[in-house]
């Protein structure tokens, strides 16, 4: 069977050219930074680029794993990068607080991942319950995790917040009764320690923030706006065609796309299978509506960020 124009492109290969009207057309680069790892988390855009989608749209997408130490904003902002992932967080506070020219175009994650982790003997399942307990936090996540209190009528100073250790064995001795970490991640590693695990999602208690929002530079969205779109509709196949099965796809990028988060294939198929219902959307992911931007403006501001509904341009996904 021949192939048809559209299957050529994708089958060309990266920086091949595109046959258009007899004429060759070289695909155009984007460059996507990603804010963490290369895990289970980013495993859609790795789907895309599997099946030649980015390519269907003309592009050539180069992707770049995050670090612990990299900004992604400041990727951004010296153009080293034309689109990167990042919390809602810390791109408001960009966009807010150094007046960077930047825009969030959607969201990966309708809702944040992070939460409070505790142990199904113990469980804490509610603000409320941490009253008298011990809960280890991140330093950069204390603001949130005292709002998240505040706003569920919780005095914070009836809560003993201590520094977080990425290691669960603080938790599994008891010396703290509740971890802040990402809900998608830790319970599996409970799991493998021999425990169950009960998590509540910040999300769920008045702190309804987006993640892994989309973010470009302003001069970027205005002179780029169809190789945008082009990256969201790929991005989101992708996503969608990993979610058909979270077990089909990690596998796969075993020893490509994920072997950099150092985690087992086991581990990357139950995030993978966990984050499916924070990502999805009814309308398709990266859906931005006007209630959920709405909710994440205020949950911004409730963290002392001060955003603003033009902070999110969702023009570009009436159009994915």
């Amino acid at each position: 069977m021949a192939l048809t124009r559209r299957r050529f492109v994708a089958a060309a290969g990266l920086g091949a050219a595109l046959p258009v009207g007899g004429r060759a057309q070289a695909l155009r680069p984007l460059t996507l930074q990603a804010a963490g790892g290369s895990g289970a988390e980013v495993i859609g855009y790795f789907v895309a680029m599997d099946k030649g989608w980015y390519r269907d749209e003309g592009l050539d997408l180069k992707y770049l794993p995050g670090a612990p130490d990299l900004a992604p904003e400041t990727a951004l902002l010296t153009n080293r990068v034309d689109v990167a992932l990042f919390a809602a967080e810390r791109a408001l506070r960009a966009i807010t607080l150094r007046k960077a020219p930047l825009v969030i175009v959607g969201t990966q994650f309708q809702r944040t991942p992070l939460g409070v982790v505790s142990l199904a003997n113990r469980p804490i399942r509610a603000p409320k319950d941490l009253v008298g307990k011990t809960l280890a936090a991140p330093p950069a996540d204390r603001s949130a995790v005292e709002a998240m209190l505040r706003l569920n009528g919780v005095d914070s100073a009836k809560v003993r917040i201590v520094p977080h250790a990425d290691d669960p064995t603080p938790l599994l001795r008891g010396e703290i009764d509740a971890s802040l970490d990402v809900t998608t991640r830790l319970p599996f590693i409970l799991k493998t320690r021999g425990a169950q695990a009960s998590s509540f999602l910040l999300a769920d208690f008045r702190l309804p923030l987006f993640d892994g929002v989309v973010v470009v530079r302003k001069d970027t969205l205005a002179s780029r706006r169809a190789d945008l779109i082009g990256f969201l509709r790929a991005s989101r196949k992708g996503w969608d065609e990993n979610f058909r099965d979270a077990a089909a796809y990690p596998p796969k990028f075993a020893e490509s796309g994920l072997k950099e988060s150092g985690r087992s294939i086991d581990n990357e198929i139950y995030v993978n299978g966990a984050q499916k219902s924070l990502i999805q959307h009814p309308k398709g992911v990266f859906t931005m509506s006007e209630a959920s931007i709405r909710a994440c403006v205020d949950a911004l501001r409730a963290l002392d960020i001060p955003a603003q509904r033009a902070h999110f341009d969702a023009t570009l996904l009436a159009k994915v």
